[in-house]
């Protein structure tokens, strides 16, 4: 009582280690079964396989019961255990040991597996030599995934050290033509499928002299279009596109130009040239000016003005911007670009052929005469794909594709996860800011 500092100490000393206490009987119950052949203690929801051999057998952690009851559907039930988890788990990188045990679904994945956890993990239990996360291709997915992977690397590292822990890779879309079906895992493998049908036979001719572009030569050229356009998309969500695209009707911008106050002002002029003068209904008007932040002009920045609809708003470009991978590849792209097409440039496919004055036309008409006579499908989730969809897709060991999960460097693993599912903003809110400009697949 004369203590109240130090009392206060210990008595919560001592509820930490009760609740240790309970927390390790927790999760020796959680594991504890009579025999290899004793099925007694597995949770309801695990769809066991028929085999006994953990060395032939693998486990698929489905996203939700809509999923979960394709999979059931679809497996090979001699060798395949399915186990639905509802929900995004416990981010454990954030819990107390214990409030982790109190999770159902955290403690139903450790009673599937039967290692046990911490001091009672024993890899001899284990009832599954491949461990395959299987979620929805999209960001919720995604999460998901990457909370049981954080599971899985602070309290049983050594599966995914003995290369026990897979990926699957669903398909995100199906295109089917006449009788045939194709499935294709995301948006980049889609663009490629697509890319390669526009291209069969097909030839771009720069002028009424120059020998046709094709094969190879064409296919690096719309390739490296294609990577331009997913860095306009990918950027227009902290930068106007109008903007970004204007960019490239400007000489590249240099050191020596963002050091040279004048030359600074005549870059920014043609800049503004380049963007619209003139309101209507999709664009507004757009003001390019340099700004000042202190004398020396070590931080200048480029403030880009829009008026629309009687709103302003002002953003800015920052001479750190020009130094990103992302402005270079627009650029490179630009000056290849540049006087490519000349007079009587036209782009011939198949029997079919059109005149064109840009790149952009080329790559636009090969990609909707490719479209012609498909029908593409893009899945929300596994759910709604049928079972024998299922099957063939993601879950036949001869056709599925699975990634397998590896620790490459011990010391940024760790401080990955801490920094990205930890409890301190601080650290997290540094690293999005560093990779903002290079972040994709983003849910905005």
């Amino acid at each position: 009582m004369e203590n109240p500092p130090a009392a206060k100490a210990i008595v919560s000393k001592i509820i930490d280690a009760s609740r240790a206490r309970e927390a390790a009987r927790k999760a020796r119950e959680m594991t504890r079964r009579k025999g290899a052949l004793d099925i007694a203690g597995l949770p309801g929801k695990l769809a066991d396989c028929q085999e006994k051999n953990p060395a032939l057998s693998e486990i698929f952690l489905v996203e939700g019961d809509s999923a979960g009851g394709s999979a059931k559907q679809g497996r090979d039930r001699r060798t395949q255990a399915v186990l639905p988890l509802k929900g995004k788990i416990l981010n454990v990188e954030k819990a107390r040991f214990d409030k982790m045990l109190s999770s159902v679904e955290i403690g139903t994945l450790i009673t599937a597996l039967g290692t046990g956890i911490r001091e009672d993990f024993d890899l001899e239990k284990l009832r599954y030599h491949k461990i395959i996360i299987m979620t929805d291709a999209d960001v919720d997915g995604s999460h998901i995934r990457t909370l049981l992977l954080t599971f899985f690397y602070r309290y049983m590292e050594e599966l995914i050290e003995q290369e026990y822990v897979y990926i699957a890779q669903p398909p995100l879309y199906k295109i089917k033509k006449g009788k045939q079906e194709v499935y294709v895992k995301d948006d980049l493998e889609l663009t490629n499928y697509l890319i390669a049908g526009a291209l069969d036979k097909a030839s771009l001719y720069v002028n009424d002299d120059a020998p046709a572009l094709s094969g190879t030569a064409l296919e690096a050229l719309v390739q490296e279009y294609m990577a331009v356009e997913r860095i306009f998309e990918r950027l227009s969500s902290r930068y106007d596109e109008l903007v970004l695209r204007a960019l490239t009707q400007c000489p590249r911008m240099t050191t020596k130009i963002l050091k040279n106050t004048k030359a600074l002002e005549k870059w920014i002029d043609e800049l503004s040239s380049s963007l619209p003068h003139e309101e209507n209904r999709e664009t507004g008007t757009y003001i390019a000016t340099l700004y000042k932040e202190d004398s020396k002009g070590s931080k200048n920045r480029i403030a880009i003005a829009k008026t629309h609809h009687g709103m302003s708003k002002t953003r800015y470009l920052r001479s750190e911007f020009f130094n990103t991978n992302e402005y270079k590849h627009i650029m490179d792209l630009q000056e290849k670009l540049k006087d490519l097409l000349g007079e009587g440039a036209h782009v011939v496919r198949g029997e079919k052929q059109i005149s064109i004055n840009s790149f952009s036309e080329v790559v636009d008409w090969l990609m909707k005469e490719a479209r012609r006579g498909q029908a593409i499908q893009r899945y929300k989730g596994l759910g709604e794909m049928n079972p024998d969809q299922l099957w063939d897709t993601t879950v036949n060991p001869e056709t599925r594709r699975l990634m397998l999960v590896e620790i490459e460097d011990k010391g940024e693993s760790d401080r990955l996860f801490a920094t990205l599912m930890g409890d301190q903003v601080e650290p997290r809110r540094e690293f999005i800011e560093k990779y903002a400009l290079t972040a994709s697949n983003l849910d905005v």
